[in-house]
């Protein structure tokens, strides 16, 4: 799928561990799915108002002084919580670039349908509103990690000759960011309206009618007497 250029691989391959550069004994995977999962359960139970850092401690069975070693608030607790929701989505080679997309979509529209995911994505999101650095966070720990997809998927529909290779030079790299943005942009946004604006499924049928949408625009959908 096209060069990434290096501010947006470094980001993507940043993991979801926040506070670099503390000393003292190695960070435990196992305490931080712990306090990650007790993030998620405790907004699904309390909501984003009356979700603290304490509550969060207790859930997990930690100090409290063990989620600040970690994070220094809960916005960015939050965001970390839903960030290894997503790292969760993959996009296995099904053989064709409208298999590969219809398989991301039902995988994007099951993650979001999932309680943990939905009440803590809408609470950070609602909160990055009015603080911008919450938003930043959200655009680094999430959207830029998720564009490795759309960078696979165009990847492998131009090794198959499905799209056509980017151009070289400095200009074909940024073509090449402005359309992962765009594409990005264009099925991330239709889902999450879809799943928690509208409050309607991704299934199946609709992941085949939004592929044909987008790859073929308003002659790719279905019409009386069959699909197209």
């Amino acid at each position: 799928m096209g060069r990434v250029l290096p501010g947006m691989v470094a980001r993507m391959c940043h993991s979801a561990s926040p506070r670099k550069g503390r000393t003292g004994r190695p960070r435990s995977a196992a305490t931080d799915r712990a306090i990650l999962g007790a993030t998620r359960a405790a907004l699904v139970d309390v909501g984003w108002g009356r979700l603290t850092m304490s509550e969060v401690a207790v859930r997990a069975g930690v100090a409290k002084t063990t989620l600040y070693r970690r994070w220094a608030n809960k916005n960015e607790l939050v965001v970390d919580a839903v960030a290894v929701l997503f790292d969760e989505l993959e996009l296995p080679d099904r053989g064709s670039l409208r298999a590969d997309i219809e398989g991301v979509v039902l995988q994007f529209g099951a993650l979001l349908a999932r309680p943990e995911t939905k009440t803590a994505l809408m609470a950070v999101v609602a909160e990055s509103t009015t603080d911008g650095a919450l938003r930043e966070r959200i655009r680094s720990a999430i959207v830029d990690r998720q564009k490795r997809l759309v960078s696979l998927g165009r990847s492998r529909a131009q090794t198959r000759g499905e799209l056509p290779a980017d151009t070289s030079g400095e200009e074909g790299e940024r073509a090449a960011a402005r359309n992962m943005d765009l594409i990005f942009d264009v099925i991330a946004g239709a889902i999450v309206h879809r799943t928690l604006v509208s409050g309607e499924p991704v299934d199946a049928e609709w992941g085949r009618d939004f592929t044909a949408l987008f790859l073929g625009g308003l002659t790719g959908l279905a019409v009386p007497g069959g699909r197209s």
